[in-house]
């Protein structure tokens, strides 16, 4: 009979990873949660517009759809309870001028079919009239939008891991997992004080490694492995007074929602992501990318000024399609996907991963046939 170090092994301590982490713990199972790095959440979680999506984009019937309504739902709670800083700015999804407008339907179409409350459709003027300054033929509210502090996030989860007898492992990499007789795995870790653990569920939420950490598990099918895609997008920010309270987003770019602009909690405004395909992790911003920001910008904002944005920084998405393919839904893969039972691998968690983090961690503890406790 095997002796467990462990109920659950996460991979990766970013916002998904700990939400997972979270959610196992919830469900009174022991759980430590391996992070390569030497902090939580430096990876994508760390390279974000930490946003608080309201789910208008997603298809119907998608997880991205479902767990970012549900997510962003239970993430004001836990905020709230937690006493995590954050701001219900609302959002304007704004037709810069008539030939937007069909897209800006379809987007209020879908924001309805996924459940999204409080939206509300608005002329131009009633835009203009909330938010002086901005450019719009039309617009769509949606006053459950925000933006929240990712990190003191990502600390309480970590906090809420440990007071329940877990533990967040930093600076110790994933090595390797082989699945035991009679369920089950033995995990190796690295770092400083190599290890091996026994655990009786794993799950890998590692952002940008899933696929690399997908392949160190014996009997995984390669197969089923996606390719990973690097979707670079940089950030520039504003010197001078913010423009406007609310985030204001153009209607979506194809396999991205298009460079918005949010004032963030410190007060400053803050204009991206792009999107750029690369082949490799690269944090650079370019300062010659300028020139398209202000293009992009003076759609919404014509009375931007020269010279006002200064590079900022830059994040990674880990896509799993390339820049000519529809955009994919996100990957959950249980053991009906991969067939090793006690394993669910999370591939493609880019946005509203966050988001959808809560929601994400639920979704994984009941694709292990955990039942959530009274």
């Amino acid at each position: 009979m095997t002796a467990f170090d462990f109920d659950a092994c996460v991979v990766g301590a970013g916002a998904v990873g700990l939400a997972c982490g979270f959610a196992l713990a919830k469900r009174g199972l022991s759980v430590v949660v391996l992070e390569k790095e030497a902090t939580i959440g430096q990876g994508v979680s760390s390279r974000n517009s930490e946003v608080i999506h309201a789910g208008l984009y997603y298809p119907s019937g998608s997880l991205k759809a479902r767990l970012c309504v549900e997510g962003r739902r239970a993430l004001y709670a836990y905020l709230e309870r937690h006493q995590v800083d954050y701001r219900k700015c609302g959002k304007l999804v704004v037709a810069a001028d008539d030939s937007q407008i069909p897209r800006l339907d379809a987007i209020e179409t879908q924001g309805h079919a996924n459940d999204v409350e409080g939206l509300a459709r608005l002329s131009g003027a009633a835009a203009m009239a909330l938010e002086p300054g901005l450019r719009a033929a039309a617009a769509l509210l949606s006053p459950h939008s925000g933006v929240f502090d990712s990190h003191g996030y990502m600390l309480s989860l970590r906090g809420e891991i440990e007071a329940r007898g877990g533990a967040v492992v930093e600076s110790t990499p994933f090595l390797a997992a082989t699945p035991l007789d009679g369920g089950g795995f033995c995990l190796s870790a690295g770092g400083p004080a190599p290890t091996t653990l026994n655990v009786r569920y794993l799950v890998t939420a590692p952002g940008l490694a899933a696929q690399s950490v997908a392949a160190l598990i014996e009997g995984f099918p390669a197969v089923t492995i996606p390719k990973l895609r690097y979707g670079k997008g940089v950030y520039f920010r504003l010197h001078g007074k913010a423009p406007f309270e609310r985030l204001i987003y153009p209607p979506p770019i194809h396999g991205a929602l298009g460079t918005h602009y949010r004032k963030d909690l410190g007060g400053q405004a803050v204009f991206g992501p792009d999107l750029a395909y690369v082949d490799h992790e690269d944090y650079t911003v370019d300062p010659a990318r300028a020139e398209s920001f202000y293009l992009y910008i003076r759609q919404f904002w014509p009375a931007l000024p020269d010279g006002a944005l200064a590079p900022d920084y830059a994040g990674l998405r880990p896509k799993i399609h390339g820049p000519d393919e529809p955009q994919p839904d996100f990957r959950l893969d249980d053991p009906g996907a991969h067939g090793l039972t006690g394993l669910v691998a999370l591939f493609g968690i880019e946005s509203p991963g966050l988001t959808s983090s809560l929601a994400i961690g639920e979704e994984v503890a009941a694709r292990l046939n955990l039942a959530q406790r009274t």
